[in-house]
């Protein structure tokens, strides 16, 4: 069966820019703290989007396991929200344009999808690949959220990635995905968030955050996030003084955070924010960088050729 027949294009697809990232999520089996879901839903909800492609939902989705939504009213029927799986076009917060694929993980054909996806990155000639999913770990949600990189960009895997296992894992589909586009030296990131176990059942809005920072670092790409940073906020202190009220739950934070302070120290992975003896630098120094920054950035545009 033909790939592309798994999907029906936008007539204005031929107006995509070639050369775009491109930035995946889907919802499925592991979605630990909602990080995929959240980070999905905020980019469609703030961002500037059209739909370039959609994916043919009666084919690739068990209605069973996942049953659509729909609202009665009394003695009615008044709304259905079928599921969703769709490839985007949509532009970041300085109006750099990207390619997004978000939506439910398929449950059927996962060759016959793979395929069509690597035909619209070979159609859309897409310059790098990036996709998100979480799982729960044995951390704490005091120490900041990290990640596993996997792919063939040896400069995150080497400044990102936290745990590098030796192990085998239930696969999702995106997995596949990557797995082929490696093969075929396209470049490709996947982001594991690894997410504490006690919150995986909760809307974590840090796990969003975490997601969408990790994007940018493979794709340059800027994203808003006050909103989710607030909400982060408000949540940890939630959480916080449940700790604080419970001796049970106080011992177990206290334990994953030795653990992971431990482990962290013996750790070469250095924090792209501290200087070679692990520190911080000083709100001067920041500055200093700040404004060599603007000047080289003012430099180079004197530069540009004047049309």
């Amino acid at each position: 069966m033909d790939p592309s027949d798994l999907y029906d294009l936008d007539p204005a697809a031929h107006d995509v820019p070639a050369g775009l990232h491109l930035v995946a999520g889907l919802t499925g089996f592991a979605d630990a703290g909602s990080a995929v879901t959240q980070f999905t839903e905020y980019l469609l909800d703030t961002l500037e989007h059209r739909v370039v492609a959609s994916f043919d939902v009666d084919t690739l989705l068990d209605y069973r396991a996942r049953r659509p939504t729909m609202y009665f009213d009394q003695d009615h029927l008044t709304d259905y929200r079928p599921a969703k799986l769709n490839l985007y076009l949509a532009r970041d917060e300085l109006g750099q344009q990207f390619l997004l694929l978000a939506g439910f993980e398929p449950d059927f054909q996962w060759e016959r999808f793979t395929a069509a996806v690597l035909g619209l990155v070979d159609r859309f000639q897409v310059s790098t690949t990036t996709w998100v999913h979480a799982i729960p770990m044995p951390v704490p949600h005091t120490r900041p959220i990290s990640v596993t990189v996997s792919g063939n960009r040896t400069e995150l895997i080497d400044s990102l990635s936290v745990w590098k296992p030796h192990t085998q894992v239930p696969a999702n589909a995106l997995h596949l995905v990557e797995f082929r586009l490696h093969h075929l030296g396209h470049p490709v990131t996947g982001f594991v968030l690894l997410i504490p176990h006690y919150l995986a059942d909760t809307e974590y809005p840090s796990a969003a955050v975490a997601s969408l920072e990790s994007i940018s670092a493979a794709t340059g790409l800027i994203f808003p996030t006050d909103r989710l940073r607030e909400e982060g906020r408000d949540f940890i202190a939630k959480i916080d003084e449940q700790v604080a009220t419970n001796q049970e739950l106080g011992r177990l934070v206290s334990t994953l955070e030795q653990r992971h302070d431990s482990y962290m120290e013996d750790s070469p992975l250095r924090s792209p924010l501290t200087d070679e003896d692990g520190l911080l630098p000083s709100a001067d120094e920041i500055a200093a960088e700040l404004e060599k920054f603007l000047a080289h950035r003012r430099t180079g545009d004197d530069e540009q050729p004047r049309s």
